[in-house]
């Protein structure tokens, strides 16, 4: 009598995400092992593990998640475990779509703290997870404007100034400190008055780097460099840093549908939120 033919061995992938720097970058690998131990003791074996480092999941355009569907479309695992349903989304809408696509494919969605997703994990979670993201969205932005009232900066440095570093009292670092650069500022001024005199963008961007004067970033200076966009404020010339104001909530960023890109909308003047910091400016307001 012939000998019963073995189960398969079910293949499975693992997926794990962690969102920022307030999160340890060890957690990834935390979530890998806790995931592969649990596979292993159910008997299966990890085929794939695909991760996405400080990496919000509001959106989908992440390099490991992109990957795991080509796999999944592929039919490389049969199963996808992650720790929780939030770290392959916290969108409602994709969600939906991940586990229609997995499901589609034959493919099912196991987390370690709900077990096997259905249409009911998808959609009570999928609306819990979407309704933590306003809210995470909602206290860092309590938390940032909060620091533009305190006199912080609450993004990157402009050219022209330098981040102080300094230690609080609590022995943690103090952010969003700024001093003005005198050599960076000295060509901030130039900038303006050659504009003020009549020169195109083009051409101060042009005698700047026939002097080697280092741009932003180290880069060649470009027009768009100097005159940027006025709706956005972007620019050398369009930056309100440089008259000793620091300006917050000019635009809010809306989620694409269609490429789940990010975009800029312009908020209303009224819900800017304007901080004047005259020790930071470099400009003359006349000029």
């Amino acid at each position: 009598m012939p000998s019963p033919e073995k189960t398969p061995l079910i293949r499975v992938a693992v997926y794990a995400r962690y969102s920022s720097d307030l999160q340890n970058p060890a957690s990834i690998e935390d979530q890998v092992r806790i995931c592969r131990a649990e596979v292993e003791r159910r008997g299966c074996e990890v085929v794939a593990v695909y991760k996405d480092a400080a990496i919000s999941g509001a959106s989908t355009l992440r390099p490991g998640y992109q990957s795991m569907l080509q796999d999944a479309r592929d039919g490389r695992f049969d199963v996808m475990v992650a720790e929780s349903l939030d770290r392959l989304s916290r969108d409602q809408e994709d969600v939906a779509a991940l586990y229609k696509r997995l499901s589609f494919a034959g493919i099912a969605i196991v987390t370690l703290d709900d077990g096997e997703i259905t249409d009911m994990h998808v959609g009570l979670k999928g609306t819990m997870n979407a309704m933590q993201l306003k809210v995470i969205a909602d206290k860092t932005r309590r938390g940032l404007r909060g620091r533009i009232e305190a006199g912080f900066s609450a993004g990157g440095i402009s050219y022209g100034y330098d981040v102080v570093r300094k230690i609080g009292p609590d022995g943690m670092p103090v952010r969003g400190l700024r001093r003005i650069n005198p050599d960076e500022a000295a060509v901030v001024v130039r900038i303006f008055e050659a504009y003020a005199a009549g020169r195109s963008g083009r051409r101060i961007a042009h005698d700047l780097n026939a002097e080697g004067i280092r741009a932003p970033g180290g880069r060649s200076w470009g027009a768009s460099t100097i005159s940027g966009n006025v709706a956005r404020g972007t620019g050398i010339l369009n930056n309100e840093a440089y008259l000793g104001m620091t300006v917050w909530n000019k635009h809010r960023w809306l989620k694409d549908p269609d490429t789940g890109r990010r975009v800029p909308r312009l908020n209303p003047v009224s819900q800017w939120v304007v901080k004047e910091s005259p020790e930071l400016r470099i400009v003359d307001p006349d000029l």
